[in-house]
């Protein structure tokens, strides 16, 4: 028979493996440090493994321990997710977002997931377009909250992730060892001459543009294609591609950060939340990026 876990006990089991000590986790949970010990003894039972190794220090998690601590607070944050939703009363209202077209998948889907759990009446919409316009929508009052590049200076916003834009060439396709190498751009002017364009000039590289696109997009389907090379930021290398470095004669376009600002006329609870959405939707992908070494 399968065992019917009791959250009671998932909880007791967060608190132990987070605090790696059993009196500090009783003192978490509310309880004496005996009832911890036997509410992990019998999870254990349940389990039919040890999901802690004891030593001097504290304690920490076994193997078995490691696989269950995951889903143990998924449920916990779940169910303190749902408690706090039947006391708190529904928001409603409009949430208007900029943010760049390559975090769309990557971090506002995650942010619009959780955000929607919990909040389900309010209206979002959403802007994609490039960092200067967003800037410019955000002091018009068209924007709540923006998601922007930014390559030099502070402007004030909060640096959400440091992820500069690279040279990204298809592992199948080898476009960056052409000469001149074909490029892929953005068809707007600024930015590309400024950096992009300047990175290749700087390493004394000859190019030719073979592409141009308004869109992230496009330039991802340029490289994967075997099109061109293009400049895209490092969180979003597309699967099959990789970062031309200097030891292929190429090397970091810019060191932009992406930084939120939100309009300072723009209040309420709704907004808060969405901000706190982002934001926590950035702070697990720096974390991943991290595990991955990137």
């Amino acid at each position: 028979m399968r065992p019917v876990l009791d959250s009671d006990l998932l909880r007791t089991f967060v608190a132990v493996a987070e605090t790696g000590n059993f009196t500090r986790a009783a003192e978490k949970a509310g309880r004496t440090q005996s009832a911890v010990s036997m509410q992990m003894k019998k999870l254990e039972d349940m389990v039919g493994d040890n999901l802690f190794e004891r030593g001097s220090r504290g304690v920490a998690l076994t193997r078995r321990g490691g696989e269950l601590i995951a889903n143990a607070r998924r449920i916990v944050s779940l169910l303190d997710e749902t408690a706090a939703s039947l006391v708190a009363p529904p928001l409603g209202g409009l949430v208007r977002i900029g943010i760049p077209a390559e975090y769309g998948r990557s971090i506002l889907s995650r942010a619009l997931g959780e955000f929607a759990k919990r909040h389900p009446r309010v209206e979002v919409t959403v802007r994609y377009a490039h960092s200067d316009s967003q800037v410019r929508a955000l002091a018009a009052g068209e924007l709540d909250l923006a998601v922007v590049f930014e390559w030099e200076g502070s402007s004030g916003g909060e640096v959400l992730m440091h992820d500069p834009t690279v040279w990204v060439t298809s592992t199948l396709h080898h476009m960056h060892e052409e000469r001149p190498v074909p490029i892929a751009l953005y068809s707007r002017n600024g930015w590309c001459r400024d950096f992009a364009i300047k990175s290749l000039q700087q390493r004394g590289l000859d190019y030719r543009v073979a592409y141009t696109s308004d869109t992230n997009g496009g330039l991802t389907l340029a490289v994967t294609s075997g099109l061109a090379i293009a400049p895209i930021s490092r969180s979003n290398i597309p699967q099959d591609c990789r970062e031309l470095t200097a030891a292929d004669g190429f090397g970091d376009i810019d060191s932009s950060n992406v930084v939120l600002h939100r309009n300072p006329l723009a209040t309420g609870e709704a907004i808060d939340g969405m901000e706190n959405a982002i934001r926590e939707a950035f702070m697990l992908t720096r974390q991943t990026g991290a595990a991955a070494g990137l």
